[in-house]
């Protein structure tokens, strides 16, 4: 599928700020703007397996579109949510399990990226990757 492949960041827009609305210290911040994050996305019809790999932690996510699953950032925030597919767009809901607030993102190709995308209290920030 389209999201299938390898994808390594290339750069951000808006992450830091992104990071502050989350709650995450100053030194986890610029520690989490240069983590090197490398995406490995294998789909297979409505189930997903996401490898994360990057300078702090290498995990693997396994969920299916629709279903909620467990998660945690890699700063120890706990979430709970799903990805559905709208188009060609993943959207993820997550709500934060310390304060009950919503986390979006977005997962998309555009031309030869995936641009993933946050928005968590009014604060939008995007990652880009490349394969």
């Amino acid at each position: 599928m389209a999201f299938d492949g390898t994808w390594k960041i290339d750069r951000n827009e808006n992450y830091e700020k992104f990071m502050e609305a989350m709650g995450i210290g100053m030194m986890k911040r610029k520690l989490g703007a240069h983590d090197n994050l490398k995406l490995t996305i294998q789909q297979d019809g409505n189930k997903f397996l996401v490898k994360e790999a990057s300078n702090f932690r290498n995990i693997d996510i396994e969920f299916t579109l629709g279903v909620n699953f467990e998660y945690s950032l890699a700063d120890g925030t706990e979430l709970s949510g799903a990805w559905t597919l709208e188009g060609n767009k993943l959207v993820g809901t997550f709500t934060r399990k310390d304060n009950g607030k919503v986390l979006k993102a977005y997962r998309e190709i555009m031309g030869d990226e995936l641009v993933q995308t946050y928005v968590y209290e009014g604060v939008e920030s995007k990652r880009f990757f490349k394969r």
